[in-house]
């Protein structure tokens, strides 16, 4: 059974986001490829097929880039975001004036590709957990402009949001520990600042950070670089006082000892920032 759609971040940063990239490819004078060679008022059915296996994600991106382009141009897609396919599986079906969809061919596929890359590498991460406690988690190193996007498609991957921005939660990293004198001193500032409502997390290298962050209160600590055998000593030595995150170095061969560990969250990095796109073509039929 393929799982349920995540939600969808709001029509207009999809709207913005669309808009950016088609004025970035049309320019002041548009495609002029297809305005030399196809007659006015020619139309056309494509396809959008996968051409590996993957996971799909910027449907309403790509549904948008075509509808900017012309209202006339249908798309009726054949899954749902966070759905898996198989190479040759369609993806969605076009129909519609041939200038417009050409136009907006490769700016679709961009988004499509990008994101479906993303939910694709999530998914692999989140099989690795499987049988843990420990949940996937994507971070800031983001794609300037497209961190609503990219955040989505991780979700649509099977994976969970850390913070989305320096305004929603309290992170103090070690630059943080360094300015302030101190993990003590920090989390107690931090806790001033931010009001009793609000979680304070900690990045420590080392147990004896993680001893003084746990003795200041933190709510959640951040395992940064931490060894198998460290993040095990971690573990226990927390004992359940705070929510744990390993983060540094996760990678598919690292994934499954560190979610064996018994840590709560997983960050990885690469989910957002070295995603590799998925392969998906758009193709006439008929």
């Amino acid at each position: 059974m393929s799982p349920a759609p995540p939600i969808a971040p709001p029509r207009h940063i999809v709207a913005e986001a669309v808009a950016r990239a088609l004025a970035e490819d049309l320019g002041r004078r548009g495609d002029i490829t297809s305005d030399a060679v196809i007659e006015p008022g020619a139309a056309g059915r494509w396809e959008i097929a996968a051409r590996a296996r993957g996971v799909i994600a910027g449907l309403d991106c790509a549904r948008e880039t075509f509808a900017a382009l012309d209202p006339a141009i249908s798309f009726d897609p054949s899954c749902d975001d966070g759905w898996h396919v198989e190479p040759g599986q369609t993806v969605a079906c076009l129909a519609g004036p041939v200038r417009a969809v050409l136009a907006g061919e490769r700016t679709a596929l961009n988004f499509l590709g990008h994101l479906s890359g993303i939910a694709s590498l999530t998914a692999r991460y989140v099989a690795l957990t499987s049988g843990t406690r420990a949940h996937i988690v994507c971070t800031r190193k983001t794609t300037p402009g497209l961190r609503a996007l990219e955040k989505y498609a991780v979700a649509a991957g099977g994976g969970r949001n850390h913070r989305f921005g320096l305004d929603d939660a309290v992170l103090i990293k070690d630059n943080h520990v360094a300015a302030a004198g101190g993990i003590s001193r920090a989390v107690a500032a931090a806790r001033a600042h931010a009001g009793h409502m609000t979680r304070i997390e900690v990045e420590v290298d080392s147990i004896a950070g993680l001893e003084e962050a746990l003795a200041a209160g933190a709510g959640i600590v951040l395992l940064d670089n931490m060894s198998i055998a460290e993040l095990d000593e971690a573990v226990r030595v927390a004992d359940g006082r705070a929510v744990l995150e390993a983060s540094g170095g996760v990678s598919e061969q690292t994934c499954a000892a560190i979610a064996a560990t018994g840590v709560d969250l997983i960050s990885v990095g690469r989910l957002t920032h070295s995603a590799p796109a998925l392969d998906l073509g758009l193709d006439a039929v008929g």
